[in-house]
């Protein structure tokens, strides 16, 4: 209820603060002198698709063509189900606290 009072209290302020004051067109002559902006942007976009492909195949290729993936897998299998379990709950509860850290700092933010 405060946060609606107080954004009514700001939209007031703002609303009383001095006019417009009048610049005999000079925005408009700037804003018409201004570079048309350019429509390149979506061959700009190939291009960065295209990089990120050709990199994602090279590390690729790189690191033994994915063997590394299979290697983990046997390593994971080959471990207790216990230290998996651990190891699994360790990362939850690290996840966990950065997310409540992040939600924290975040209400921290709106309440200022």
């Amino acid at each position: 209820m405060d946060e609606q009072r107080e954004e009514d209290w700001l939209d007031a302020k703002l609303r009383e603060e001095a006019p417009y004051l009048d610049d005999e067109g000079f925005t408009n002559r700037v804003l018409q002198q201004l570079p048309t902006p350019s429509r390149s942007r979506s061959s700009r976009n190939v291009i960065l698709l295209g990089i990120t492909i050709i990199a994602s195949l090279l590390a690729y290729l790189v690191s033994g063509r994915g063997t590394f993936l299979a290697d983990a897998a046997a390593f994971l299998v080959a471990m207790p189900l216990v230290t998996v379990c651990v190891i699994a709950g360790g990362s939850a509860l690290i996840v966990m606290g950065l997310g409540v850290s992040a939600a924290m700092s975040k209400a921290r933010e709106l309440r200022l």
